[in-house]
Parts: structure tokens; sequence; C-alpha cells
């Protein structure tokens, strides 16, 4: 099987060769041998990394992707993994569309509703609606926040 140096996954995958030694040093890419002091990979390297470049791109966090890997027993068919992880993010989605949904209400009722003349007034207002309200969230949520696996990425 021909042996791939760290370039040449790169350009293949799309990555920056930087991206895969981080991959590698956190645990997500398997170490590779070295070859001359060069960093050697087969094709399954490039398998590897399609998989965490499909999960970034549907919104899965770093931690996610490990437990895509890692968090399951060996048995366990990727399919099922997928489906595991896929629940929660559509779940996350969905808290997501509600605080859009919440925020585009109050973006509408703005532009309909406010008649100040100054900042000071709105600014008063809005303080004052937020005094009636016993408890002010965010209307969107920092969902990058709440993560629902371990911190650490290390292994």
């Amino acid at each position: 099987m021909p042996e791939l140096t760290i370039s040449e996954v790169a350009r293949q995958v799309g990555l920056r060769a930087s991206a895969i030694r981080y991959y590698e040093r956190i645990g997500l890419l398997p170490r590779a041998p070295r070859m001359s002091g060069q960093r050697r990979y087969d094709i399954t390297a490039l398998y590897r990394l399609a998989i965490i470049q499909r999960a970034r791109q549907l919104g899965f966090t770093l931690i996610e992707i490990r437990h895509l890997f890692f968090g399951f027993r060996d048995i366990t068919r990727a399919s099922e993994r997928w489906r595991t992880l896929s629940q929660r993010k559509l779940a996350e989605l969905d808290d997501l569309m509600d605080g859009i949904k919440a925020v585009r209400g109050v973006l509408k009722k703005l532009m309909t509703k406010c008649r100040c003349d100054t900042l000071d007034q709105c600014g008063k207002g809005i303080y004052q609606s937020m005094n009636r309200v016993v408890v002010a969230k965010p209307l969107l949520a920092d969902h990058r926040h709440r993560e629902k696996y371990p911190t650490s990425l290390r292994t």
C-alpha cells in the first residue's frame, strides 16, 4: 500500500497540514508512523479525515466527533453511532430554531411598534420591560458552550 506524506494527504482532502497534525495530536487521527522523520499515512487516514470533515460541515464539535469514534463500544455499528449523534444534533438545532423564531418576532415587533425618538427612550422602554419579566434570558442561547460530552479532547 502506498504511503502518503502529510502534504499529499492535505492536498487530497483539502486541509492544511497543520490541521492534520492537530487532529493527530488530539487523537482524532491515529499517530502516523515516521519514515526518515516524516509522517507517512495510508489510505485509511483519508477515510478518517473525510468523516471528520463531513461531521464538521454538519456542525458537530470536535468533542462530538471524538465521541463518534471513541464513545461507543467497539461492536457498535457506524450507522448506530451516526444515528445517536444525529438525534442529539437535531434536538440542538430545534432549540436554535426556536431561539431564531423568538428573535425574528422581537425584530418584527421593533420594526412596527418602536416610536422612540432617541436611544435613551428605547433604553428606558427596554429596561422597564426587562424589570417586568421575572427571568430574563438570552433569546438565542449560546449553543457552543452546552457540550454533552467530556470536555477533554486529549487521550
